[in-house]
């Protein structure tokens, strides 16, 4: 059973998620909030499995508290959901620590689909688009790209094949275009990424390709 907590400004949105998690055999709401405030304090109190996140809301906004529940060190996963602009704020909340960003008028199999996988510990935006968002976005990850790569102690923990999986990512390939790139199978491929993911404290493949460009080890194209 996936515990799921919901963070709405909108009273009907809410209900309506309501809904949809308490007809699904696999999944219940634990609790909800109407503002980020709220829902930063009973998110630590309930530490639900995933919490459907909202952006627009009085006072702390939903960016802001996917950042303090990520800083918490909590095991809650953050899927947010608007439906405002997509090009103004997936980045921000991604790199606040959200798992996945979804808008609001998808259907509800796709959300439930997403719940499941962040759950899980995947992330649900697919791996080009999020190599689209951060070539987009790339002056919001540094003033300069074009430096050296950053030395950091996290890439000292990395093998050889590692360092290069792990920019392979920041390229937003898939595992299937990693092996082929590098002659390895799928199931090794696998191995190395979950690897990579524990040697650097990335929570997902998201956050691993915001770190291959923080260092420039990845550049957009």
């Amino acid at each position: 059973m996936i515990s799921v907590f919901v963070v709405d400004a909108q009273p009907l949105q809410r209900f309506g998620f309501r809904v949809l998690l308490e007809s699904t055999p696999d999944t219940e709401i634990v609790g909800e909030a109407e503002n980020g405030a709220e829902a930063v304090r009973r998110i630590t109190e309930l530490r639900p499995d995933v919490v459907l996140m909202d952006i627009r809301m009085p006072g702390v906004d939903g960016i802001e508290a996917t950042r303090r529940v990520v800083a918490a060190g909590g095991r809650s996963r953050i899927l947010v959901l608007t439906t405002f602009d997509v090009e103004r704020y997936a980045f921000a909340a991604l790199r606040a620590g959200a798992s996945g960003f979804l808008l609001k008028d998808i259907r509800p199999e796709e959300l439930l689909a997403g719940i499941r996988a962040v759950a899980a510990g995947d992330a649900v935006i697919a791996p080009a688009l999020t190599r689209r968002l951060l070539d987009a976005f790339a002056d919001r990850l540094d003033d300069d790209l074009c430096g050296p790569v950053r030395e950091d102690p996290r890439l000292n923990f990395l093998t050889g094949r590692e360092r290069q999986v792990l920019v392979a990512i920041g390229h937003g390939l898939t595992n299937g275009e990693i092996a082929q790139r590098f002659t390895l199978s799928e199931s090794t491929v696998k191995t190395h990424v979950g690897r990579v993911l524990a040697k650097i404290g990335a929570r997902d493949r998201i956050q691993a390709v915001i770190l291959a460009y923080d260092l420039r080890l990845a550049r957009p194209v």
